[in-house]
Formats: C-alpha cells, sequence, structure tokens
C-alpha cells in the first residue's frame, strides 16, 4: 500500500508491504516526493544464485549493500537473531531471523549489493 506523509511541510510517499522475516530500525526521514517521471527501460537482471526448494526464504527489505554476515550454513538460529546487516540510504538495518531454525543457505557476500526481495538467507 502506498500512502503520502507530511512531514515539516513536505510531502514523503511511503510504500508498506507486509513480511514476517524483517525488523527495520528507521531513524532519518526519507527524500521528499518528486514530481512521476516516465519509467526507464529495465536492463537485465543479473543470473540469481540457485535457492534450496525447501525452507523459510529472508528477502532484502529494500536496496542495499551488504555490511557483515554473522551467520554462515549449518548454524543454528533463534527468531530475532541478526542474521547480517543492510546497509540502505546511509542507515545500517539488522536483517534478523524470522524464526527458530538451522541456515541452509547464505545467499549474498559482504560488500555485494542487492535489490529489494532478493533472497539473503535461506533456513
Amino acid at each position: 500500500m502506498k500512502y503520502v506523509v507530511t512531514l515539516n511541510g513536505k510531502n514523503y510517499e511511503v510504500e508498506v508491504t507486509e513480511t514476517d522475516a524483517v525488523l527495520l530500525n528507521v531513524t532519518e526521514a526519507a527524500a521528499p516526493v518528486a514530481a512521476p517521471v516516465p519509467a526507464a527501460p529495465a536492463a537485465a537482471p543479473a543470473a540469481a544464485p540457485a535457492v534450496a526448494g525447501d525452507g523459510t526464504k529472508v528477502p532484502s527489505p529494500m536496496p542495499g549493500t551488504i555490511l557483515s554476515i554473522n551467520v554462515a550454513a549449518g548454524q543454528a538460529v533463534k527468531s530475532g537473531d541478526v542474521l547480517l546487516v543492510l546497509e540502505a540510504m546511509k542507515m545500517e538495518n539488522d536483517i534478523v531471523a524470522p524464526c527458530d531454525g538451522t541456515v541452509k543457505q547464505v545467499l549474498v557476500s559482504k560488500g555485494s549489493t542487492v535489490n529489494t526481495d532478493d533472497i539473503l538467507v535461506v533456513m
């Protein structure tokens, strides 16, 4: 769902999606909403790494860069444990385990760039 929020006299467009995998700690306001710009043709996406079919997939909530990875394949984690840290818009966002389990795959590496909904970890 999209909302327009007014903060200090400026309008911001905010899109909210429902997930059960991410806890975000946002401390800065988003950029002001600009006039709509016609969409440019999308570039062909890079090939994604193979993802295990079974398990809970932990997606990226936003585009950003992986700052650190705190888990490895085979590691047991509890719900709420920090799996990795994603930097987006100069903010560090902890990506947490949505449930108790064992990490099956880590599909990113430190320094890699990810897009919204890219699968980061499979549990």
